[in-house]
């Protein structure tokens, strides 16, 4: 989560979902914002306490937790956005990810259909440390009685055009989207699934699929 004080804004981070990017595009905007070095103290506080304090907007919080932080006028003040993700996709992502990154968190199950399998098994002990992308997206914009309380709501599959439209709503018009995490270690997300495990992720991600308008194959 990234807040600015003096542009009025906040962006949801939703893990996977091109948000790294995001952040460094408006780093220096934040940087510049006279609240930032107060903003960072209380997050090196936060963190030499162990997080037992409420000084910190953590990176992937969801869009409920500042609403019940910051004051209710300042919250709607705020230009309110995030980036979601195709759900069949952004399952790829993270399996790649984890298999390069966290390899020891796959349980033996090293290759993509066993450990999605693994992963959205309802009878498996849940543990958020694994994948946040089990999560749905949905989760991180709405609240207790499932209204959307954020602005915007950019795609990840059009990112760079999405962000522009950010960038004109926080009157920062032209900022450079850098390319971060760019990952050339798989193929189209669809050739991954059979219909069974297809069908799995239509399951376990229904709410985001309706809400967010994706299909397993947007060419079909």
């Amino acid at each position: 989560m990234l807040l600015s004080v003096r542009h009025r804004f906040l962006f949801v981070h939703i893990a996977k979902t091109g948000g790294t990017s995001v952040r460094a595009a408006l780093a220096p905007l934040r940087r510049r914002d006279p609240w930032y070095l107060p903003q960072f103290l209380c997050s090196r506080l936060s963190h030499l306490a162990g997080h037992r304090i409420g000084t910190k907007l953590p990176r992937h919080a969801k869009a409920i937790l500042a609403l019940e932080m910051l004051p209710r006028d300042f919250y709607q003040s705020l230009f309110k956005f995030a980036f979601v993700r195709n759900p069949w996709d952004l399952q790829v992502s993270s399996f790649h990810h984890i298999r390069r990154e966290r390899p020891h968190l796959m349980a033996g199950h090293d290759d993509f259909e066993s450990f999605l399998r693994w992963k959205l098994d309802p009878e498996r002990p849940w543990q958020y440390h694994i994948d946040t992308s089990i999560t749905l997206q949905s989760d991180y914009l709405v609240d207790l009685h499932g209204r959307v309380i954020v602005d915007f709501i950019g795609h990840y599959e059009r990112l760079a055009e999405d962000f522009a439209t950010v960038c004109q709503r926080i009157g920062r018009p032209g900022l450079r989207l850098p390319h971060r995490r760019k990952a050339g270690d798989r193929k189209d997300y669809r050739s991954y699934y059979s219909e069974e495990t297809a069908e799995m992720v239509a399951r376990h991600f229904a709410a985001d699929i309706e809400l967010f308008g994706y299909r397993f194959d947007p060419e079909g």
